[in-house]
């Protein structure tokens, strides 16, 4: 899902925020959040694929198919929040009512894939309007992004089915139509949420780190969901570093190194079969982990493969 101007072709005011609604020009209903969620292996490969943020054609009719490389339709993933939608900067949020509705029916009425996903567009300490280097400051911010993540999916109908919420967290470059901070805050102070004026650089790993456990913390001591977080190796080092601060063990991750702008290839486990690109993870997480669940094969870090994101999910490791 990494941030791009994208397929979404239909808007919905939401507040100071815009919601973008792909595939369908009126905004999604509201609901309560889920309460379980169930995972069927594919006969052939254990893994699922499937789609995320941005609208894609997904042919049918039900079971619905993945577009292009076929198979089924094994889930959607959409954004459900964006910090700077949250703090009214105005930043979208990125959300498929017509291809989460499709990956829903081949859940819920064939027992196919993982459903539909969610991940927060997470903002790092430095776009925080309280702001003191401080962690225990760092980690009410996370807190609290977690908080409005919680309300943004009890808001949702139907609702999401998969277990686990996805902190975004990526340094995006300049992405206005997103987030008026070009690293969302991770490296950088700014002199207010909105302003897009840097007023120091460079945040302490710690701080990062505190603010990161602040948001999963909450969100599993205040619901049913497990912490996931989307991110890749090099963005997760220029962020947390190298150190303990960098350490992963027990969130569940979805990567983007090793996505490619091609669709002639496709996975085989976590590599493109007939090449040498295959997923790789980070914290110090491989994809031996049971808690590497996902990867952006294609159309991710940027990349665009002309029609939108791929995702190969495993079908084994779902909560």
């Amino acid at each position: 899902m990494k941030i791009r101007t994208g397929l979404a072709v239909g808007a919905a005011s939401l507040g100071a925020c815009t919601l973008v609604i792909a595939g369908t020009a009126t905004a999604s209903p509201a609901a309560s959040v889920r309460t379980g969620a169930a995972t069927q292996a594919t006969a052939t490969t254990g893994f699922w694929s499937g789609t995320d943020s941005n609208y894609i054609s997904i042919p049918g009719p039900a079971p619905y198919r993945e577009p292009v490389i076929g198979g089924s339709y094994g889930g959607y993933i959409g954004m459900i929040g964006n910090w700077a939608a949250w703090q009214r900067c105005g930043g979208e949020v990125v959300w498929s009512k017509t291809d989460s509705r499709d990956a829903r029916t081949n859940f819920v009425t064939y027992h196919e894939g993982i459903g539909v996903g969610a991940y927060w567009f997470m903002a790092g300490p430095g776009v925080d309007p309280h702001y003191n280097g401080h962690l225990i400051e760092a980690s009410d911010w996370g807190q609290a992004q977690a908080k409005a993540a919680l309300a943004d999916l009890a808001a949702m109908h139907p609702a999401v089915t998969y277990p686990v919420l996805f902190m975004d967290v990526e340094i995006p470059g300049d992405a206005p139509r997103y987030t008026p901070a070009s690293d969302n805050g991770w490296n950088s102070v700014y002199t207010s949420p909105c302003s897009g004026r840097v007023r120091k650089h460079g945040i302490p790993a710690i701080v990062d780190r505190v603010e990161f456990d602040g948001f999963a913390d909450y969100l599993t001591s205040h619901s049913s969901y497990q912490a996931g977080v989307y991110s890749a190796p090099g963005i997760w080092t220029s962020i947390f570093g190298t150190g303990t601060d960098s350490a992963l063990t027990n969130t569940y991750e979805w990567t983007y190194t090793g996505d490619t702008a091609s669709l002639s290839h496709h996975p085989s486990g976590w590599c493109l079969a007939g090449t040498k690109t295959c997923a790789q993870f980070f914290g110090g997480m491989t994809s031996a982990s049971k808690y590497a669940v996902m990867w952006q094969w294609s159309g991710g870090g940027g990349t665009y493969n002309g029609v939108g994101d791929f995702d190969q999910i495993d079908a084994t490791r779902t909560p």
